[in-house]
């Protein structure tokens, strides 16, 4: 892991080039969409699958998913980076059917990575978001797009209805979808998330808190009540 405005960080949520010719050298190893159901193809365009060959051996996990923010820029999770050396990260855009080459993919290197420099590894002080630079540009294909983000400042209002979307775990079984999932979450006003039966302080006034309904939800870490994407 997105808002329709979306955060597809997920978060919300995210590795050396591979042939076309050898597509499905990857495994799903990634946090939660709970709820969802199958996205139809060509709709989040913006959506990334971030994977990692954790061993160099050519063999990719998805791990995360991003956003297309501009065509050599994609914006993921900082807690998504859990190795410094960027051969071992590849983006995926265009994706929809991770287990199946549909030729819509664009299969793209990591440059460089760009964590927030105030990303602690604690959740509760935001400033969890990470950019990647490819080491080539993105190009239009009819199968990807950039990101509509929100404007600075912008406040969403309560009951707002945003999308959640990835290829997350389904459930505690470990399920796991082959095609993109998304799911409906409508945001909750600061107000009601910072109470302390919600988030309490770990809700800053720099993130999205939405859901809710202990029947959808999107993260790694799932609770009942919602989750929430830091704007910072």
């Amino acid at each position: 892991m997105s808002v329709t405005m979306i955060w597809l960080v997920a978060l919300l949520s995210c590795f050396g080039l591979i042939c076309c010719e050898e597509p499905f050298n990857y495994k799903v190893n990634n946090g939660r969409v709970i709820g969802g159901s199958d996205a139809q193809p060509n709709t989040w365009k913006w959506q990334v699958s971030l994977q990692l060959d954790s061993y160099n051996e050519g063999f990719f996990s998805h791990i995360c998913g991003g956003s297309v923010v501009d065509s050599f820029h994609i914006m993921t999770a900082a807690h998504c980076i859990i190795s410094s050396d960027v051969s071992q990260y590849r983006v995926v855009v265009g994706e929809y059917n991770l287990f199946q080459y549909e030729g819509s993919e664009q299969f793209i290197s990591v440059e460089t990575i760009i964590v927030h420099p105030d990303w602690n590894k604690n959740l509760a002080d935001g400033n969890d978001i990470a950019l990647l630079k490819l080491v080539k540009s993105i190009y239009g294909n009819g199968y990807v797009e950039i990101a509509n983000l929100p404007y600075p400042e912008q406040t969403l209002p309560h009951g707002f209805t945003c999308y959640i979307t990835g290829w997350g775990l389904m459930d505690y079984y470990g399920n796991v979808p082959d095609k993109l999932q998304e799911a409906p979450l409508d945001v909750v006003e600061h107000a009601v998330c910072s109470q302390p039966e919600w988030w309490g302080s770990i809700a800053l006034k720099t993130m999205v808190c939405a859901g809710g309904d202990g029947v959808i939800s999107g993260c790694q870490v799932w609770r009942p009540k919602t989750w929430f994407v830091n704007y910072k």
